[in-house]
Order: C-alpha cells, then structure tokens, then sequence
C-alpha cells in the first residue's frame, strides 16, 4: 500500500480525518490571542510568556512579537522542555518529566503565561506548573493552548483557547508548525488497527 504525500504520519496506523486549521487560520487564531492576552492582563507589564518544548515555544514567540507590536515593548520569552517516558509500558499513556534547565528570565513576581500546543489530560501542564515553580515564585499563572482537545485526567483548564475540539480517544490532534515541521497546519488523525 502506497502512502499519498498528504499523509500526516509516516505511521502507517494513523489516518488523516480533517484539517483543522490552515496555515492562516492559526495566524489569525494567534492574533486573536494576542489581543485577549492584552486585553485580560491590561497590558503587557510584567508579563512573560514561557513555552513547553517543543511546539509551546515557537507559539509562544510568535505570541510576543504580536503582543510587542500591540504594546509597543519586548515580551520576555522561555521555555520549559518536558518529554514524555513510559516506566511501565502496561499503564495507560506516557508520563511527562521535565528537564532542567534555565528558563531564560526570572519569573518571580510576574504573570506567566504557559504556552502548550494542545491541551489532553493536563499532566503536561501538571508537569510544567511544577518546573515552573522551581524557577520562581510567579505572581500569576495563565494557561494558553492552541488546541484544547478534552479528556482531562486533572483539573486543568486554559486561560486562552485558540479551538476547542472534542475527540475520541481514539484521535489525535497533530499540530505542525513552519519551525519544526516545515509545514504549517492542525490536522486530526484516528488510529487505526494495522
């Protein structure tokens, strides 16, 4: 079987089942964003924006330069960088651990703004709220995904939400950006039996 050159995946038991957002609709979504950052934060004063590895980071520098074109002033930007293990491949889905490292500005007394591409269980942002915390004491923590896609396993929810789409737990939502995937789109993928 010959995979077609829109396939989302090189993993052949993952297929495409809708594009939820173009290239221009995520730019627009993340003008959007901007403005709401603006608008509930009154200003951009003493705010940082702080990305989780690896699409949360270049989110969350186009979200600075959009809010420093509003605000006419520059955007602290860090990032946190979590990836996921499996201790035990019997439980259910992969634990998120976080790596040291420094942030790239100093956090304590601000409003931070954690910046994730999608939004699942929460454990990601459980995970990051925690590195987080070991960098300094925030004045505020906001959350901002650009794709809240439900299922929760915590009570976590986003201060700013580009899309809410429910899913099964059976789909996916890949999100591809210019920076790491050389491709710019949100696509919905359901797993398959291979």
């Amino acid at each position: 079987m010959s995979q077609s050159t829109h396939t989302p995946s090189p993993n052949p038991t993952l297929r495409e089942k809708a594009r939820l957002l173009s290239a221009s609709e995520i730019e627009r979504t993340l003008v959007r964003l901007a403005h709401e950052i603006v608008e509930k934060n009154n200003g951009s004063a003493n705010l940082g924006l702080v990305g989780i590895k690896r699409r949360g980071v270049p989110l969350a520098q186009r979200l600075a330069t959009l809010i420093e074109k509003i605000e006419k002033r520059p955007i602290d930007v860090g990032t946190l960088d979590i990836e996921f293990y499996r201790d035990d491949l019997s439980t259910r889905g992969a634990r998120p651990i976080v790596h040291p490292g420094a942030i790239g500005f100093d956090v304590t007394g601000r409003t931070i703004i954690l910046v994730d591409d999608v939004l699942y269980t929460g454990r990601t942002v459980r995970a990051a709220l925690d590195a987080l915390f070991d960098h300094g004491r925030p004045q505020r923590v906001q959350l901002l995904v650009l794709m809240d896609r439900g299922h929760r396993e915590l009570p976590i929810e986003a201060t700013f939400v580009g899309r809410i789409v429910q899913t099964t737990d059976a789909e996916i939502i890949e999100v591809k950006l210019e920076e790491i995937d050389s491709k710019e789109q949100v696509l919905l993928v359901e797993r398959t039996e291979a």
